[in-house]
């Protein structure tokens, strides 16, 4: 029987055990300033070439482009297409520019995707490792190599951001600002801050019986609740969801009346309720306000709990790389108390 033990989360040797983990997540900050570092001159050079004129459309290719939608589709002011696949649009050519996320570098659909951009002559900037199949596939006259080194997703679609900011295709992308919401998570959520006053813990704690439904009214928001219900399916092995609102309406108003007298635990699986995790990055258009208040409504009609997860860090990208980082903290909590008979 698999239970949770919130007293490990503050034991010096449960959080012995978890330390990797833990001190990953710490350095997420670390990261993306020594990315954007590695990648300034690259980035300058990339700058220069664009600034001039403003490309027809801005592919991102590869897989890590759904990234890039999330943040670009709202803000870019040319035409903007995610693709996937391991080719371009028929119709991308020399006015067009394609941009790539390739973190590992190993990936060969991505690598035959930067050939294609080269070989019909678009303007193309690769965010990849050095040496790796990725950039190796990333020559030709009108190619920037943005150098990575870490090999974490978020921190080189900053490095990435930052040149789209300047070249006035994207929203702010301060990279210091990033790293700063990044270190501020990480000091608030530390595993040496007790319960009490460790929001990523005590959220943990709320999802420990419970089954999550994530939800984020914009499109990073919704985009860090899918990441955030990954890590907890991935930690926990159980049932995590995330949407919008007409998705998980249902989840919640199925939710049974609860038994105040049950065991969560006498059967070894318990009766999982919903919890009702809401991420907030300041977005606070109609159509937030209405899905957000119709959630609310139906989890207090219900008697589903709900769970707050907020930002007030600057700009749209560091305010989702807030949320994630605090969900993904109290996943591996989540993961951390988990214990089994």
């Amino acid at each position: 029987m698999v239970w949770f033990d919130e007293s490990r989360l503050d034991d010096e040797t449960a959080l012995a055990a978890g330390g990797l983990r833990l001190r990953t997540l710490a350095e997420a900050g670390a990261r993306v300033r020594r990315e954007v570092g590695g990648c300034a001159d690259a980035i300058a050079e990339a700058v220069s070439r664009s600034i001039e004129s403003r490309p027809r459309a801005v592919i991102a290719a590869g897989p890590d482009s759904r990234l890039l939608r999330a943040v670009l589709e709202p803000f870019c002011p040319v035409p903007f297409v995610a693709w996937p696949s391991p080719s371009l649009p028929g119709w991308a050519g020399s006015l067009d520019l394609v941009v790539v996320l390739a973190p590992e570098g190993g990936d060969p659909g991505t690598a035959l995707a930067v050939a294609e951009a080269a070989r019909r002559g678009c303007q193309l900037v690769v965010a990849a490792p050095p040496g790796s199949v990725v950039a190796e596939h990333a020559t030709g006259r009108w190619t920037t190599l943005l150098p990575t080194s870490t090999g974490d997703q978020l921190a080189t679609a900053v490095a990435m951001l930052s040149f789209l900011d300047q070249v006035h295709l994207g929203p702010t992308a301060d990279p210091e600002a990033v790293a700063d919401a990044l270190d501020t998570v990480a000091i608030g959520c530390s595993p040496h801050r007790d319960i009490s006053i460790n929001p990523a813990k005590m959220l943990a704690i709320s999802l420990a019986d419970a089954a999550p439904l994530v939800w984020g009214g914009s499109v990073l928001a919704a985009r860090a609740a899918r990441r955030i219900a990954e890590s907890i399916r991935r930690t926990s092995g159980r049932t995590a969801l995330a949407g919008d609102a007409e998705h998980l309406l249902p989840v919640v108003e199925a939710a049974r009346p609860r038994n105040v007298f049950a065991d969560p635990v006498a059967d070894g699986t318990g009766d999982r309720r919903p919890v009702l995790v809401m991420l907030d990055d300041g977005v606070d258009d109609a159509v937030v306000r209405d899905q957000r208040q119709r959630l609310e409504d139906a989890a207090r009609s219900h008697d589903v709990r709900i769970e707050h997860v907020a930002s007030e860090a600057t700009g749209e990208v560091a305010r989702y790389a807030s949320l994630l980082l605090s969900g993904t903290y109290a996943a591996e909590y989540l993961r951390l108390g988990l214990v089994a008979d």
